[in-house]
């Protein structure tokens, strides 16, 4: 498996309302859309910049993975999702090498397969996801 790109960069906030104003203000950057993930308990607003996207992240639930980690870490940098070829198969070579994963198969979200690979602890902090779709615009409008 080979990264070839960086699909995307997550933050996680408590407000998404208040960091879109903030990202409005501070860096005049407006959001290309947002959406909610029910499978990650999440509600999302993704800008593009270049060729990668940044998403501010609110969970919805405070017993989620992402509401957890805000409870523990608080505000800030969540993940980075690397593109790649074929996120099953990537998860297969990692397995072979011997690799602890943190999905053993694809998760899927509006026509990505993506997944967790690596503890955050094992890839020095930083909690990895690998992505193999394109993200097919599917936004439910509301802010």
């Amino acid at each position: 498996m080979k990264a070839k790109a960086i699909d995307h960069i997550c933050f996680v906030v408590r407000d998404l309302d208040a960091a879109v104003e903030r990202y409005r203000d501070a860096l005049g950057l407006e959001p290309d859309g947002y959406y909610t993930a029910p499978s990650e308990s999440i509600r999302v607003a993704r800008y593009y910049l270049d060729n990668v996207a940044l998403e501010l992240m609110e969970p919805t639930t405070p017993d989620s993975e992402v509401g957890r980690f805000l409870d523990k870490r608080g505000e800030g940098f969540f993940l980075i999702s690397y593109k790649v070829d074929d996120v099953a198969a990537g998860l297969e070579e990692l397995a072979g090498k011997g690799y602890r994963t943190i999905d053993r198969k694809p998760r899927e979200l509006m026509g990505n397969r993506y997944a967790f690979i690596q503890p955050p602890k094992d890839l020095h902090g930083v909690l990895t996801e690998i992505i193999d779709g394109e993200f097919d615009g599917s936004y439910d409008g509301g802010g």
